[in-house]
């Protein structure tokens, strides 16, 4: 008797974990639809960020994303980590957990673990984006350029409080230093000229 409780109690939690673990978007946030998977791609400059430890001490965050052969994006994440004095990298893949017409993806950068990636807004230049994780506890404000319009910025803010996020906490990130891939190539330039 004490073991099939125990069994069900461990089949139970397994389960509502399943359920728990497959939200990909915030309550109340919604992916942008229709949205151009190939506007998206580029660079994009990390405006403010909500802190998490895989980020923690980053200013001058890039997140850069390509096609992979197979469908999938690649993303290439960037941050100068001012305590260590020293540039990170992160490369990970995404991919659309339905339509690809929606902007609600999946995004892993340790094999099989996936961690929702949700535009949320978007302007129609695509230069502008709102990015929510899986929670409350995730979320991007990002930029084509290292600045962003101070109108785009506010509007960004109050939908993002409408949601339920608590934006006082965001983390407003410096652009100061080229990132890698800049010094890479200004690097390859001087050696060209020499």
């Amino acid at each position: 008797m004490k073991i099939s409780k125990l069994i069900y109690s461990l089949l139970t939690g397994l389960i509502m974990m399943g359920l728990f673990s497959c939200a990909t978007i915030p309550k109340g946030a919604e992916a942008v639809k229709p949205f151009d998977k190939e506007k998206y791609l580029g660079k994009w400059y990390e405006i403010a960020r909500l802190d998490f430890k895989f980020e923690r001490n980053l200013n001058n965050t890039t997140a850069s994303y390509s096609l992979n052969d197979n469908g999938t994006i690649k993303v290439d994440n960037q941050g100068y980590n001012i305590k260590k004095e020293k540039w990170t990298q992160a490369i990970g893949k995404a991919k659309f957990v339905g339509d690809d017409d929606i902007a609600k993806l999946k995004v892993s950068f340790f094999g099989p673990f996936y961690s929702g990636y949700n535009v949320i807004a978007i302007d129609k230049e695509y230069k502008y984006a709102l990015v929510a994780g899986e929670s409350l506890k995730y979320l991007w404000i990002l930029s084509r350029e290292t600045v962003i319009p101070e109108d785009v910025k506010n509007e960004y803010l109050m939908m993002a409080e409408k949601i339920g996020y608590n934006t006082s906490e965001l983390i407003w990130v410096e652009h100061t230093k080229q990132d890698l891939n800049t010094k890479t190539l200004a690097s390859i330039m001087r050696k060209a000229l020499i």
